[in-house]
């Protein structure tokens, strides 16, 4: 191969691999250009568009795609199945591109879940479908046979819409030998044919002579269009008509009013009478001139029949003329230039537009692609869009004249749950012309939000003895979100309540927040339950928040008194216990105590004291708080010696509730006679039989011991009285014997350890003396005695420093008759 065609071939070769980048190119940008012929039929194919952007097609049928034209036809169909574009309508480029050398269509490709936008050029390719033609058929024309030989004069203009090679190309004349054709080229290169005069007229020969003239385009095959002239040959005329300008041209704006004179035409003839009378014509105009301008014949004035717009056309070109009545004539070309007018308002197209978004998009997102176009054209056109308001979006640039409407920020359902976004265009005309659209956007719910509850915690009191199933409070929880997100549950967290699960106390229903309590609580038992209520969203995943619940039990008067001294009487028994009190006690002397205990709380708790019944009325009398039973006087000597006590205890309750306790008093001034006295009550009391036999020997059985006692004591007695005659002499007295209450045993020890008394005897019985311990004054005793202290039998000051003395042996006794 020769270095010359290796130099072409390598050309060649780089002129390819440019075109296939410049392609590639183009589909990178989302810009494909295709090119079909006119006259196509409806859904034929231009182009593949899914292979050409390397779209897949289930793409295009999950997201949906369409074609968005900017005209008010539409002229493709994009095939979602195969990504083909198709023609949607017939293409006539004369129709389409009137007047335009290159016709070109331009078209959309909106890939909706995508959001973006893909331009499409269609370039449409004339064939030779039309025949050149002429606006007269037949044409007159009038000559004066003086006309010298070599005079011009212009013929009407052939016009073929088509373009290239298949517009018109050349013309011919035929028919006669008195005339020849020159055809000559214009400014804007269009063929202009003028019929030449060959040779003189002569009228006398020929009065009229008939010519075809014909007109051909280029294309294969070639088409031809004909016109008939018919040439008029007139007596001598001097003078032709001459126009007063070689050009008209007149500037008027688009909006100039319908009927308006644009442009007066002028030529004037030297000849008189019907040789000087101008008629005035348009000699050549395109269709859309001759439909928008109309030349009077007589005056010469051009005027506006139909409405200007500059977006169909700048421009006009008349071509007048102007013969007399001899059939002479003269021409002259017309221009009418027409100024843009800002009559045209931004056209705003909302392409693609979504109609939801979640409120956790990120910032960036597109939710609309807006098309805007100014049919103006300088600053009338130019064109600037804005949001309306203060809305978290933002207008972004994007290919051509599109505009993308994006979120500014994360948005936030909570604070605004729908938009209207408008979007407005104004061009820079003066005054300036506005459109809008507005965008309608709902933003979709996220569950970013967990429940609250109403309070930051609650409480609530229920009294004890409630019925199962009773509603305790009601809990209430809101979630800002929305539907499934803002559904609230509600549940107990996991505890224990005295080692019981907390489930089996209360139940929470879980759509109102309804707290039941599923047992009777008993304040005694359980005074306070505490435990957490779990809020949770039906989110995915669930969002949820605590609260806690404090629930206190209220005391009711549920619980009598109880008394614990005296203790209740045992069955088959006649007496509990015995108090002794000295005939010489005077009046306020301590006797006994009753003591009691309430297990309630509060004023459920508070206990009075009263004495319902008594032997003897007006000798005692009990304290109404301390229940402690005293002398109201000093007993007389008619008093008898047993007296029995009824004491009402009441706690403070609505209803109260009470308890009676029942004392027996003996009025004594020595244990033997006490002895006596509750032997001498003892005895009716039983009932005949081998109990009675069983007591009586008992009582014998202690009868001996206690004289034992007694013996032994006076011999110890005695022993000290002999050493204190030997040793020093000693100061001593009979010392008080420590001696207690008479209790019933389940009572003994709680009631030794608070109230205790000493009992001290003297050979004399009527001095006899008691000495009450101080912690006897309390008013009632804890149901349970601290847990740090033993409650000793015997109090300790009483009987604990001398219990190794022959002084406290009498206690011993006493315990033997409890």
């Amino acid at each position: 191969m020769c270095p010359a065609r290796e130099g072409r071939w390598g050309q060649r070769q780089r002129a390819l691999l440019c075109c296939v980048l410049v392609a590639a190119l183009e589909a990178a940008w989302g810009q494909l250009r295709y090119s079909v012929p006119e006259e196509l039929p409806k859904g034929s194919f231009v182009g593949d568009v899914a292979k050409d952007l390397a779209l897949q097609l289930a793409a295009l049928r999950d997201r949906g795609a369409h074609i968005l034209d900017r005209g008010r036809t539409r002229y493709f169909a994009l095939h979602a199945n195969s990504g083909h574009l198709v023609t949607a309508e017939r293409l006539d480029r004369e129709q389409l591109c009137r007047l335009v050398e290159r016709c070109v269509l331009r078209c959309e490709v909106i890939v909706e879940g995508e959001m973006k936008v893909y331009e499409i050029e269609v370039e449409i390719t004339d064939i030779n479908d039309n025949a050149p033609s002429f606006r007269e058929a037949e044409m007159e024309m009038r000559m004066s046979e003086m006309a010298a030989p070599g005079s011009r004069f212009p013929l009407s203009k052939a016009r073929d819409p088509d373009v290239g090679m298949n517009s018109l190309q050349s013309y011919e004349l035929s028919g006669d030998e008195h005339f020849s054709l020159s055809v000559q080229a214009g400014a804007d290169g269009e063929k202009r044919p003028e019929l030449v005069l060959a040779k003189a007229l002569d009228r006398e020969e020929a009065a009229f002579h008939e010519l075809v003239l014909r007109a051909s385009d280029g294309g294969e095959p070639s088409r031809t269009g004909t016109a008939r002239i018919r040439v008029s040959v007139l007596d001598a005329n001097d003078n032709a008509p001459v126009f007063s300008q070689a050009v008209y041209a007149v500037r008027v704006p688009e909006d100039v009013p319908v009927g308006s004179t644009l442009l007066t035409l002028t030529a004037t003839d030297a000849d008189e009478g019907l040789n000087g009378n101008v008629k005035y014509s348009l000699k050549t105009a395109t269709d859309i001139a001759s439909e928008i301008f109309h030349l009077h014949p007589e005056t010469g004035s051009i005027r506006l029949v139909r409405s200007l717009d500059f977006e169909e056309g700048d421009s006009y070109e008349l071509e007048a003329q102007a013969q007399d009545g001899g059939g002479l004539s003269d021409t002259v070309t017309a221009t009418i230039l027409v100024t843009d007018v800002n009559d045209n308002a931004p056209e705003l197209t909302v392409s693609s537009a979504l109609s939801e978004i979640s409120e956790d998009a990120p910032s960036g997102t597109v939710v609309a692609l807006l098309h805007v176009q100014d049919r103006d054209s300088g600053a009338n056109g130019e064109v600037r869009c804005s949001l309306v308001g203060d809305v978290p979006f933002r207008l972004r640039s994007s290919v051509g004249s599109y505009y993308s409407v994006v979120t500014a920020r994360e948005l936030d359902r909570e604070e605004v749950s729908e938009y209207n976004v408008t979007v407005r265009a104004a061009d820079g005309g003066s005054p300036s012309l506005r459109s809008s659209a507005v965008l309608a956007l709902r933003v979709l719910d996220v569950n970013d939000n967990a429940p609250v509850f109403a309070e930051a915690r609650y409480s609530a009191r229920l009294a004890e003895n409630n019925a199962e199933g009773a509603l305790v409070l009601t809990v209430r929880a809101w979630d800002a979100d929305w539907g499934q997100n803002a559904r609230v549950r509600y549940r107990l967290a996991e505890g224990r309540v005295r080692g019981a699960p907390l489930s089996s106390y209360v139940s929470v229903q879980a759509e109102t927040g309804a707290l039941y309590a599923l047992r009777s609580f008993d304040y005694e038992e359980v005074r306070e339950v505490g435990l957490w209520v779990r809020a949770e969203d039906g989110g995915a995943p669930a969002l949820s928040s605590n609260v806690s619940v404090r629930l206190l039990i209220v005391d009711e008067n549920d619980n009598a008194p109880q008394v614990l001294y005296p203790p209740a009487a045992a069955p088959g028994a006649s007496w509990t216990g015995v108090e002794l009190a000295p005939r010489s006690a005077e009046p306020g002397a301590l006797v006994a105590k009753v003591v009691a205990v309430d297990a309630d709380a509060g004023q459920n708790a508070w206990l009075s004291y009263e004495l319902a019944k008594a032997t003897e009325p007006g000798l005692f009398r009990v304290g109404l708080h301390s229940g402690e039973v005293r002398t109201a006087r000093s007993p007389l000597a008619r008093d008898a010696p047993r007296h029995s006590l009824v004491v009402v205890v009441k706690d403070q309750g609505r209803p109260a509730l009470s308890a009676t306790a029942t004392l027996t008093v003996v009025l004594a001034e020595s244990v033997a006679e006490l002895l006596s006295e509750l032997g001498s009550a003892a005895a009716p009391a039983e009932p005949a039989g081998s109990l009675t036999r069983w007591l009586v020997l008992a009582v014998a059985a202690v009868s001996c011991l206690f004289l034992a006692f007694l013996l032994l004591l006076l011999a110890l007695r005695l022993r000290r009285w002999r050493r204190s005659q030997l040793l020093p002499p000693a100061s001593g007295a009979l010392r008080g014997v420590p001696a207690s209450h008479f209790v019933g045993i389940d009572g003994v020890r709680a009631f030794l350890h608070s109230y205790s008394h000493e009992v001290s005897l003297t050979a004399d019985s009527r001095k006899s003396q008691r000495r009450w311990a101080a912690d006897s004054c309390c008013n009632t005793l804890p149901a349970r005695p601290p847990p740090d202290k033993a409650a000793p039998l015997l109090g300790e000051d009483a009987a604990g420093a001398r219990g190794a003395q022959p002084d406290a042996l009498p206690c011993l006794y006493y315990i033997l008759i409890i």
